[in-house]
């Protein structure tokens, strides 16, 4: 029954997401080709559920063929982010597209945030856990390190950084939600989610 209802409510807000930030899709798309050169969606393959291979949709955020000219994680100072790129990932609406893979069933809304393949191949016997259900947009870990990309500024290698500051912590908090996930729970998530994402724009201002 909760499977059914998660997938449920998945369908119903991504649809009503997308149609409410359609105005605001076309604006960031603009705002993304007036910044640099490139395609506006970024695909990053990424392993869904029982690790199986998908193209996770975000805006692009930045310059192109950025992969080839640096590793996996992403310091705020980063010169490879765009001027938009550096907003849109402040603010977490680099994810937006992410409704599209929601509305397909290859991610869900709250869920374990979906690792590249590489990531997942290291992955010990308990940590393959986590491939047993869909991954989200968001989930506690997501919260947890909202401010990911500052944890990381400064650093030399910041994948090493990612692996030794966020990923220990990042595994525990995925684990603790596929052993009690429940659709309250999944509410919980979202709601809070959505404060952090606008007391994150209140103390910018």
């Amino acid at each position: 029954m909760y499977a059914f209802t998660k997938r449920l409510f998945d369908i119903l807000a991504s649809l009503l997401g997308l149609t409410v930030a359609a105005p605001l899709f076309v604006l960031i798309g603009m705002l993304i080709r007036r910044d640099s050169p490139g395609p506006i969606l970024y695909r990053g393959i990424r392993a869904g559920k029982d690790g199986r291979p998908f193209a996770m949709l975000k805006f692009r955020t930045m310059v192109m063929n950025a992969d080839q000219i640096g590793g996996p994680s992403t310091a705020a100072d980063d010169p490879r982010l765009t001027r938009t790129g550096r907003w849109l990932r402040k603010y977490k609406l680099d994810e937006l597209p992410q409704l599209i893979n929601v509305l397909r069933g290859e991610m869900s809304l709250v869920g374990p945030r979906p690792e590249v393949l590489s990531e997942v191949e290291g992955y010990s016997a308990n940590e393959r856990t986590l491939l047993t259900v869909r991954p989200g947009i968001t989930d506690w870990a997501s919260m947890r390190f909202n401010d990911e990309g500052e944890i990381l500024q400064g650093c030399s290698d910041p994948h090493q950084a990612y692996l030794e500051r966020i990923r220990p912590e990042k595994m525990r908090l995925g684990l603790e939600y596929v052993h009690t996930r429940s659709l309250l729970l999944d509410m919980q998530i979202v709601v809070q989610t959505v404060a952090a994402i606008f007391t994150t724009r209140a103390r910018s201002r």
